[in-house]
């Protein structure tokens, strides 16, 4: 990962800039630029992946005009060689040397036309104005807010903009700013035309999309690992990256010392695909003293996401602390797009579909945040396969009758698709879901909670949920990790709209706990 950040005033205070960009130095330790562009300042920590010389170093700049970017631009040498016909010249072998040519030709027409995972801040020296964009999931990270003048800041996270604006906001995914104005260039929700492939015309594509996800994103100058939790979508992306290496891949796992559930189904895996495999045990110690630095660095209260950060985190610190890993691929953003353990209870199709819809837009506060913040603030980069644009678009669109859970298997297109390659064992291959923070162990949610339990007096408790009016802490523990946010994160509740939970509309789906296991239908997930 990278850090960015913007300030849109031609009379900013590099001081203060800088002691809000000096926040995310983890992000981008290989090198620091602050550049004063005539209509603001631009500033840029690197972690170099592609491109790892010198003249990668962003941020560019071409006739005045500069730019900054996170993210990585997935088939840019064709671009680069498209830009060069058109007679511009290249100095680096960074991806993001293309964008400013991009915007020369293109302007904001260039965001649909990239298959990325981005952010970016530019100024265009011509007209004199900055712009900003996210890519259409909100995979890398990007905040916004006004200073006391009402000057724009823009930044790769909530904790850079901690004094510099009254109110933080999340920048909306699919979106660009441009004059003062936000315009939503994508919304990779919505569906224009449902597919109706029949089902293996439906599973083949499937399985050929995530294939090229997998392998685009295996493309690095840097080192690349995988974590591996032994779940289904963790080891679909281990086991199609497995067969594409000309070497043994490395993969990695974590689990509680004492009740570690997805550690012997990791361990399966790595030996039925042949990685490099290494486990992290982690202690009821180590995860009470990691609560508050998570809590700290995800920037969010909601529950969900910080049991599922403490595992990622520790896992990610480790990899950190004892390999030369720079690149991490994970298997977030499968569950949105063919459901959860909650979804079996969808009531029709159509009420699957929006669940899907309103997961997918969301995801930039939950799951994405999460595998972010874990993996960046330990100076790794993310990269997804399940949230490649095309596959995203393309599952989106499936009828959604087709992904309803009349099979008896939950997420039964994704297992079909990869079925007769035989590349999994057929026990992972079909084995039931479970949540990630219950599989690194039941006793880690349980210590939390314990933890939460005899943190607050009952009286003491009902009056101090009170004083909070949005997502209101509904138990000990939800007010704990609330209380924490707000010694970081004063006032900004409003960055996270909801605790992630199943839809309590739904029958079945009306619980007060957003792990899957107080379903009625978890059933051998833990085991």
């Amino acid at each position: 990962m990278c850090s960015i950040m913007g300030y849109c005033d031609p009379a900013a205070s590099l001081d203060r800039f800088r002691e809000g960009f000096e926040r995310t130095v983890s992000r981008g330790p290989d090198a620091s630029a602050i550049v004063q562009t005539g209509g603001g300042l631009l500033g840029f920590h690197r972690l170099a992946i592609m491109g790892l010389h010198p003249e990668g170093m962003q941020p560019f700049e071409r006739d005045g005009s500069y730019v900054v970017c996170n993210g990585e631009l997935y088939g840019f040498a064709a671009q680069r060689q498209a830009l060069r016909e058109k007679g511009y010249t290249f100095v680096s072998e960074s991806d993001c040397e293309i964008l400013l040519p991009l915007w020369f030709e293109y302007g904001v027409d260039m965001f649909p036309m990239l298959d990325a995972e981005f952010v970016l801040v530019l100024y265009d020296g011509r007209t004199k104005e900055f712009i900003a964009a996210r890519d259409p999931i909100g995979i890398r990270p990007l905040f916004y807010g006004y200073d006391e003048n009402g000057a724009i800041l823009f930044a790769s996270e909530a904790k850079n903009l901690v004094g510099l604006c009254a109110e933080i906001n999340p920048f909306p995914p699919g979106h660009y700013w441009k004059g003062g104005k936000f315009v939503c260039y994508e919304d990779i929700a919505r569906v224009d035309a449902v597919c109706h492939d029949d089902l293996e015309t439906v599973c083949r594509n499937i399985h050929d999309k995530l294939i090229a996800g997998v392998k685009k994103r295996l493309v690095s100058d840097a080192k690349v690992g995988f974590l591996l939790s032994g779940g289904l979508d963790s080891s679909l992306v281990c086991a199609i990256a497995a067969r594409e290496s000309a070497e043994p891949i490395k993969t990695f796992a974590i689990g509680m010392d004492v009740d570690a559930i997805d550690l012997k189904y990791a361990r399966e895996v790595a030996a039925f695909i042949g990685s490099e495999h290494t486990e992290v045990i982690i202690t009821k110690q180590d995860v009470l003293a990691a609560l508050e630095p998570v809590v700290a660095l995800l920037g969010t209260f909601d529950i969900t996401t910080i049991r599922a950060s403490i595992g990622m985190y520790l896992v990610c610190k480790a990899i950190h602390e004892r390999t030369d890993i720079r690149v991490l691929l994970t298997g977030e953003i499968s569950d949105e797009l063919f459901g959860y353990k909650y979804t079996d209870f969808a009531p029709s199709a159509a009420e699957f579909q929006k669940e899907a819809q309103k997961r997918i837009r969301e995801l930039y506060m939950y799951d994405v945040l999460r595998a972010d913040r874990c993996i960046a603030v330990n100076s790794l980069e993310a990269r997804v396969p399940f949230g490649d644009l095309d596959f995203v678009r393309y599952v989106m669109a499936i009828d959604p009758e087709k992904k309803l859970n009349t099979y008896g298997k939950g997420k039964y297109l994704l297992r079909h698709a990869f079925e007769s390659d035989h590349i999994l064992p057929e026990s992972i291959l079909w084995r039931e879901k479970a949540a990630f923070s219950d599989a690194v162990g039941h006793s880690m949610v349980n210590d939390l909670k314990e933890y939460a339990e005899k943190y607050y007096e009952d009286g003491d408790y009902q009056l101090r949920r009170s004083r909070y009016t949005h997502a209101r802490p509904f138990t000990k523990e939800s007010l704990l990790y609330r209380e924490i946010f707000e010694r970081y994160y004063p006032g900004q509740a409003k960055m996270i709209a909801d605790f992630w939970m199943p839809n309590k509309s739904w029958e079945g789906c009306d619980v007060d706990d957003p792990s899957a296991r107080v379903l009625s239908n978890y059933g051998a997930s833990g085991e």
